[in-house]
């Protein structure tokens, strides 16, 4: 009997060491979870990226709309009117059929000195300060300080309504504020102005008189529209001045 128990505790230590080894001889990979669950986030991710792109796609398409044949024909009335409107400058040297009468010896310009529209403003002080480097005379006609010059110039431009500033040079039209910007800038507007009589004094120098407002008080009324008649023995209408009871500086607008 001892025989028979010795023989079996034997066979089962040989049973797990021959389990043991075949499992040293023949070794285990690890299982690669991580590595298929990131090609799988991967090609998750990308498909759900191709979706979305795809349906963008899709929902951009429906948003354009199919160009009509008039749109197209009203896309090339504009070009064309951009081109005309960009070559204008070139075509200043030829005569403007759009004169004013007895300015041909100066640069008038129209505009506002109000700052109720900034761009409008600013455009007017650009315009101003580029033709004040050039040291030639200008007639600044301020159209809010008197309502006459913008009635002359409607009547001249024969227009209902137009911008600020507007331009004329020795009698002849040139153009708001975008033209005489790149006729400065392309130098056209020196040969433009060539032959105006020159400043003596500095174009920068301020007017004693009316601090470069072009405008003093009516020296007939004082600046109240009213003066006294003795023949009617009433109060009349002054005939010197404007609306706003002014009237030109007679030291720089004269």
């Amino acid at each position: 009997m001892i025989g028979s128990d010795d023989q079996k505790s034997s066979s089962i230590y040989s049973r797990s060491y021959t389990i043991s080894s075949s499992s040293t001889d023949f070794p285990v990979k690890p299982y690669p979870s991580i590595h298929r669950s990131e090609s799988v986030k991967k090609k998750a991710s990308d498909s759900i990226k191709g979706k979305v792109r795809s349906l963008c796609e899709i929902f951009e398409a429906r948003r354009r709309p199919k160009p009509s044949p008039d749109a197209s024909k009203f896309q090339t009335k504009l070009k064309s009117e951009k081109s005309c409107s960009s070559n204008e400058p070139n075509e200043l040297n030829e005569p403007s059929p759009i004169r004013l009468p007895g300015t041909e010896d100066r640069v008038v310009v129209y505009f506002t000195s109000l700052r109720g529209i900034r761009r409008t403003y600013e455009d007017c002080y650009s315009v101003r300060m580029i033709l004040k480097f050039f040291r030639v005379y200008i007639d600044e006609r301020d159209i809010s300080m008197d309502s006459a010059y913008r009635k002359e110039l409607l009547s001249v431009l024969r227009e209902k309504q137009v911008s600020l500033p507007q331009v004329f040079i020795k009698g002849k039209y040139v153009g708001g504020a975008d033209v005489i910007k790149q006729l400065h800038e392309t130098g056209q507007l020196a040969k433009l102005l060539k032959g105006l009589p020159v400043r003596s004094t500095s174009a920068w120098q301020v007017c004693d008189a009316c601090g470069d407002v072009r405008f003093v008080p009516c020296a007939n009324c004082n600046g109240s529209k009213k003066v006294f008649d003795d023949d009617e023995d009433q109060l009349q209408r002054c005939p010197d001045c404007n609306e706003n009871g002014l009237i030109r500086c007679p030291n720089c607008s004269s």
